[in-house]
């Protein structure tokens, strides 16, 4: 290449700021993972089975930087979401499908995240009759009034919020130097409890929803080839981040309601749970931070349900489209939020079935997904010199069989419970 030519490595400052203008899409994917169902699953973990669970967080993180890098790479290279490109290169009814089930699937968990803002807010003396409509209200007007950088930027500060579990782990006061040892020593167990809690944690970590948000987040934000190693750091950062919170979570628990023997079922119960234990500021906090999960994610699945659909059928998507340009994508998500809402007020509702329901749905689908993605990532027409390499496919493979199996068994797991109780 003529010395002319050559491009000129930016510097340090420069690289920040391209960093910064590039990061969102990973961070935010990856944070919205820790969810209402999430952060219950961590919860219960912790006060179930102390630091048992522990050292499983870092394969899982693993895992998840594994898909997301490849969701957010396919994204940059080819400018689609992920939708579309399951349309283009495996036709319409698998797409049709596909779309169906996350339909249902980000239904139910966007049910289960209305739940989860009226239960945190329950415990600041907030009746759901008032936090649930103000909250979808409030989230219907962020989408349809603002701008894609806009909502980023608000979505970020919801990240950063993220904080008050690991304040809580802190004034939990847990046993550091037990921690470290949990954190890398495998502990096995047969017993049915344990296997069961193993497989929730993995799969509360990688959903489908997550794939198609970040690809189409990544395509909406125009991030250039040029800039793929900062969306890299990105994505990275965002599962790292999202599982030091889940780390965090499982210890405050541990250290306090499993040291005590208390058993719990939800999260709000674990926010009650800490007060005497640790302290009304941890217990406010681990609170907050469910209600901040609750409203993050019941604002992300629903977009990512309109981006799907729309993607799939060729309509016109995004938050930088005005609602005539977009009327589909509008009220796909307005019509999710709605029911969402809506049916989290209908007294007496089965919530943990519907949230059972979801996560069933999900493990069907996750497997499907990672397969397509796999096979996108490999297809050199479409990737080029950006295509999945050796070694990075043996561990996106590996990955993607430990989730097809543990997902099998938590499926054949889900639908037992679900109509034998």
């Amino acid at each position: 290449m003529p010395p002319e030519k050559r491009q000129v490595r930016p510097g340090r400052w420069k690289r920040v700021a391209l960093f910064l203008a590039v990061m969102g899409p990973g961070l935010i994917t990856a944070s919205v993972d820790n969810d209402a169902g999430g952060i219950t699953t961590y919860s219960v973990a912790g006060a179930q089975f102390g630091t048992k669970l522990l050292w499983t967080l870092g394969p899982i993180t693993v895992a998840l930087i594994v898909v997301q890098e490849m969701s957010a790479r396919m994204g940059v290279v080819t400018g689609k979401g992920l939708a579309d490109l399951i349309r283009e290169n495996f036709g319409v009814r698998t797409t049709f499908w596909i779309s169906v089930a996350l339909v249902v699937a980000n239904l139910a968990n966007t049910i289960a995240e209305f739940a989860g803002v009226a239960a945190s807010l329950q415990i600041f003396r907030v009746p759901p009759w008032v936090s649930v409509p103000l909250v979808a209200i409030g989230v219907w007007f962020l989408v349809l009034k603002g701008s894609y950088r806009l909502v980023e930027k608000v979505f970020l500060i919801a990240s950063l919020l993220y904080i008050a579990y690991p304040i809580s782990l802190v004034l939990a006061k847990p046993d550091w130097g037990e921690v470290a040892l949990a954190a890398v020593t495998p502990t096995f167990s047969g017993d049915g409890a344990y296997v069961a809690m193993l497989i929730g944690l993995v799969g509360t970590t990688i959903a489908p929803w997550m794939q198609f948000y970040q690809q189409a987040a990544v395509v909406e934000k125009r991030i250039d080839v040029d800039e793929l190693r900062y969306t890299r750091i990105d994505v990275v950062m965002g599962c790292i981040v999202t599982d030091i919170v889940a780390f965090s979570i499982v210890m405050a628990c541990a250290a306090t309601l499993h040291k005590q023997g208390i058993s719990i079922q939800t999260a709000d119960q674990a926010a009650l749970a800490l007060a005497p234990l640790a302290g009304k500021y941890a217990s406010w906090l681990f609170a907050f931070g469910l209600f901040n999960a609750s409203l993050f994610a019941a604002a992300i699945l629903p977009l990512s349900t309109a981006y799907f659909v729309t993607e799939s059928a060729g309509w016109e998507s995004g938050l930088d489209r005005k609602w005539g340009e977009a009327k589909q994508f509008y009220w796909l998500f307005t019509g999710i939020v709605a029911v969402g809402a809506g049916v989290v007020l209908i007294p007496k509702l089965p919530l943990i079935r519907i949230m059972l329901v979801s996560q069933i749905v999900n493990g069907m689908l996750l497997p499907f997904v990672l397969i397509y993605m796999l096979r996108l990532a490999n297809d050199e027409k479409l990737m080029g010199v950006h295509k999945n390499g050796r070694w990075f496919n043996m561990i996106a493979w590996t990955t993607t069989v430990v989730m097809i199996t543990l997902t099998a068994y938590l499926v054949a797991t889900g639908i037992r419970e679900l109509v034998f109780t």
